[in-house]
């Protein structure tokens, strides 16, 4: 998840913004200073959160590499917003039931939960695991610790589509695997067990293997990873005035235009930077 850092990166940024100023462009967000995120009062998430959600979003767009991290675009601030107003309560979602958490998530949005919910009760149980797991919560680890943390969350939000059922605690059902083993239907390791004397022992270590295979997230909770790693794209490329991507930021290092009202000349003129930066909808300029 990390990327080598580039000693440039700073500059590259500043040398952007006053780029802007040599043009005679003076941008509206220059008139008034963004408050710290240090000082930052979130209007949806509690303490806990916003640290979970600052050190999280640190990790998936680390400040380290050659563009902007997701604390230089200011993505919490995006996140906590979007889960204060419509999106966190899904406002305009389909949400009536009947509600099957465990079905295939080809079925689409399964859980009763709204976005809101998902990211409070998810990282209530995550930073429970991170603490049984590496002896704190999620925000207190190192980066190491929580680049590893947030592979282990990954890869339970890929298991989660691999069997239906049971979630957190309860194991998961029979794969093909385990159903061939000894105590399923038959199959080579009954065979092995009947002729060699190892199948069973190996059949029961394979299930104890999937008995202790717990999930991190229930299956309620089985879309906070993507949401979360969604919800920080989004903070990172949107407008600004959704509270990310900070003075466009990310716009400025892509290139992108924004919402500039014509740029048709500059479409078929291929491997030529874009040399009037982005604008914002609101006519901000970067």
């Amino acid at each position: 998840m990390t990327k080598t850092l580039a000693p440039t990166r700073r500059a590259f940024l500043q040398t952007g913004a006053a780029g802007v100023a040599a043009t005679g462009f003076q941008p509206l967000w220059a008139q008034e200073a963004a408050v710290p995120l240090d000082q930052y009062q979130p209007e949806f998430l509690s303490g806990a959160e916003w640290a979970f959600v600052m050190a999280a979003t640190a990790r998936l767009i680390p400040s380290e590499g050659d563009g902007p991290g997701a604390i230089e675009a200011r993505v919490p601030v995006f996140i906590d917003r979007d889960l204060a107003g419509p999106f966190g309560q899904a406002a305009d979602w389909y949400m009536a039931g009947p509600h099957d958490p465990g079905a295939d998530p080809d079925f689409g949005y399964q859980t009763p939960l709204t976005p809101a919910e998902i990211y409070r009760a998810g990282i209530a149980r995550f930073d429970e695991w991170c603490a049984d797991a590496y002896g704190d919560t999620f925000a207190a680890l190192s980066p190491d610790m929580q680049d590893a943390a947030l592979d282990a969350l990954e890869a339970d939000a890929e298991r989660a589509g691999e069997s239906l059922g049971p979630a957190a605690g309860e194991g998961e059902e029979a794969t093909e695997e385990t159903a061939a083993s000894p105590g399923g239907d038959g199959g080579e390791g009954a065979e092995q067990g009947d002729d060699e004397g190892e199948g069973t022992e190996q059949g029961e270590d394979e299930n104890d293997d999937t008995e202790t295979a717990v999930r991190i997230m229930p299956d309620e909770l089985r879309d906070f990873f993507a949401m979360l790693v969604q919800n920080t794209k989004e903070g990172y490329f949107s407008d600004p005035k959704y509270g990310g991507n900070h003075q466009m930021a990310s716009w400025v290092y892509i290139g992108f235009p924004g919402a500039r009202a014509s740029f048709l000349e500059w479409v078929d003129k291929d491997n030529i930077p874009y040399p009037l930066g982005p604008v914002s909808i609101n006519g901000e300029r970067a």
